[in-house]
Order: C-alpha cells, then structure tokens, then sequence
C-alpha cells in the first residue's frame, strides 16, 4: 500500500471517528416557533406519555434506538441532566423508534435511566416529527413550541446545552 493511500484512509477514519463524537451545544438550532406535532405513546413499562399533558414544562424530546451508537453515547447526559434539573419544570421524553419492549428493557437493564421512554413502534410521531436521523432531539418550551433542534447527539450536561435549557425554564 502507498504511504498517500494509506495516508488517505487514516484521515478517513479519523474523520469517521470525530462525526461520530457527540456535538457541541452549538449545534444545537434556535428554530422559529411552531407547534410541537402530538406525542402520546405508550411507556415502555406501562402508562402512556403525552406530550400535551407536560404544558408549563420545559420538555426535550430526543427520538432513539438501541442500536444507534450515538443515541446510547449521549444517554448518560441526559440522565445527567435530569437528575440536575429534577426539582424544576423540566422532562425528558426519549422516545424509542421502531423496536420492542424487550429491546429497550434490554438495554435499560445496562444503563438505567429515570426519564420516560415512549414506544413509537411503527415510528409514526417520528414521522409527524419529521425526524429522518437517529438520534434527532428538540426542544419544546412551555407553551408546547418546539424552540430547538438537533439532529445528531450532545452532552446534555455541557455547559452550554444546560444554559439553553435554563434560559427556556426562564421564560
């Protein structure tokens, strides 16, 4: 192999290793207010959640699966987050796209979490959500509008994700 190609191939790699690094809060979008689309799943053990139910709340919303690498990287964040945040007006719903109960209590037995995990089976408020990648995150203030979007993972507990998230509780 010739030192360019081989040259070429260890920046590719590199670069496939640094896309995959959680984001920065600054790619976490301000977007024009509009109304969050409805979100009212079954939990993955039991009781519903809905989105509707949580107004007055600051809520993010962060459409995931199992076998996303990504999606299972940035969940100790947002359990980071929420134990911050616990004591005031602030929920995460974390809805699982497309798999099973089973599925997702597999991977809650490796990393627990203590925010809600919708079932959207047949990913149909994925869809209404007009989320296309994994994992894919808002921002819903409270009124019910969604204010930010991300499309990719964060830390959650960063300093500047936690500063956008306060300035919506502020509100």
């Amino acid at each position: 192999m010739t030192r360019a190609l081989l040259l070429l191939r260890l920046g590719l790699c590199l670069a496939l290793a640094l896309g995959a690094a959680p984001a920065v809060a600054a790619q976490l979008k301000p977007l024009a207010p509009r109304p969050a689309a409805a979100l009212d799943l079954p939990l993955v053990d039991g009781g519903r959640a809905n989105l509707a139910d949580l107004r007055g709340r600051v809520v993010l919303v962060n459409f995931w699966a199992t076998w996303c690498p990504p999606c299972r990287e940035e969940m100790p964040s947002m359990e980071r987050l929420a134990q911050r945040l616990a004591n005031r007006p602030f929920t995460i719903l974390a809805p699982n796209a497309g798999e099973t109960p089973d599925q997702v209590r597999a991977f809650l037995a490796q990393q627990p979490l203590s925010f809600a995990i919708p079932m959207d089976a047949n990913s149909e408020r994925m869809k209404a959500w007009r989320v296309f990648v994994l994992p894919t995150s808002f921002l819903v203030d409270k009124q019910g509008r969604i204010r930010y979007g991300l499309t990719g993972s964060i830390e959650w507990d960063e300093p500047a994700a936690v500063a956008i998230v306060e300035s919506l509780l502020a509100e």
